[in-house]
């Protein structure tokens, strides 16, 4: 951001707020949750990159959600390195696809490399049951035991199953390692629960439809869940943030720059999000929480480069 300089004679120039200065103006970010090995990127993935890039999103965190994404986000990591990183994990959809070992063989083999920063995503979906929660459950185990062993951070993905995925992670309670709710989308009294628990929130575009009075918006009004707790995403080519939802209060939508809404509305789409709105979640948050964008921007970059041990 633009500081005020010393002159010569001891004064303070003032700050150039002029609509050309604000264009180089940028937060620090970074995207803890994209699906960039999604088919939509695959025609101009440098592109988007540039695009997140350039709109201040310095590192993006690549999911894993089956064996061969998580092969595939761990070789993107090896043509964008210090940029994209990548996790290793099968998501809960997939669970019935896991074959004993040779699925954990191998999902540790990828895991073992430095640039893979985190185990999962893996949980417990109990909204469309594309796997049995039998099966889910016998999963998840696996997964979690995996990031024990090479003590690397759990993406849990959680969808109407709180319950359950609490009692599945009590079993490792005194060895596990730090864990992330991917893509929070549950209530205020469910994301006090994870944070008692010392998790961390990832949070999305998902603030654009949350339209209840006791949801994700209520945690950041009211200040249960501290800033050290919070990391953003933008769940890639998924959760678009459309901040022109009626629901959104008109404060939040004041709050948001011509700068990040320009990469909002020219790039992305509701057909696909790119990691380069995030600029918007992060000022939607900073007016939920009545903060300033640049305090949200550095908190969450901090908790993601000290959570996954990102190299700076």
């Amino acid at each position: 951001m633009a500081e005020n300089k010393s002159s010569s004679s001891g004064e303070e120039k003032p700050v150039d707020k002029s609509p050309m200065s604000q264009c180089y103006e940028n937060y620090i970010l970074v995207d803890v949750g994209a699906n960039m090995t999604n088919k939509k990127y695959s025609r101009d993935l440098d592109s988007v990159i540039q695009r997140a890039k350039d709109a201040g999103v310095q590192k993006i965190m690549v999911i894993g959600a089956s064996v061969r994404s998580s092969k595939e986000a761990l070789r993107l990591t090896r043509i964008y390195p210090g940029v994209l990183y990548s996790t290793a994990g099968v998501h809960p959809h997939d669970a019935k696809s896991w074959e004993d070992s040779d699925t954990l063989n191998e999902l540790e083999s990828i895991a073992s490399n430095p640039e893979c920063v985190a185990i999962g995503e893996c949980g417990l979906d109990y909204n469309r049951d594309f796997s049995d929660p039998e099966t889910q459950r016998a999963v998840f185990h696996k997964q979690i035991e995996l990031a024990c062993r090479l003590n690397k951070p759990l993406i849990v993905h959680e969808r109407g199953a709180q319950a359950d995925v609490l009692e599945v992670l009590s079993h490792y309670k005194n060895r596990l390692p730090p864990v992330m709710i991917h893509s929070f989308v549950g209530m205020a009294d469910e994301a006090q629960l994870y944070i008692d628990q010392g998790f961390y929130i990832g949070i999305t575009g998902y603030l654009c439809k949350d339209k209840s009075d006791s949801g994700v918006r209520q945690i950041l009004e009211t200040g249960n869940v501290p800033l050290d707790k919070i990391l953003v995403e933008t769940d890639a080519p998924f959760m678009y943030p459309n901040t022109r939802a009626s629901k959104l209060p008109s404060h939040v939508k004041e709050a948001l720059t011509e700068r990040s809404m320009t990469f909002l509305h020219r790039y992305c789409t509701f057909q696909r999000n790119e990691p380069c709105a995030l600029p918007a979640i992060v000022e939607m948050i900073a007016a939920f929480m009545n903060k300033s964008p640049e305090e949200v921007a550095l908190a969450t970059a901090f908790n993601a480069l000290k959570l996954f041990g990102l190299t700076q």
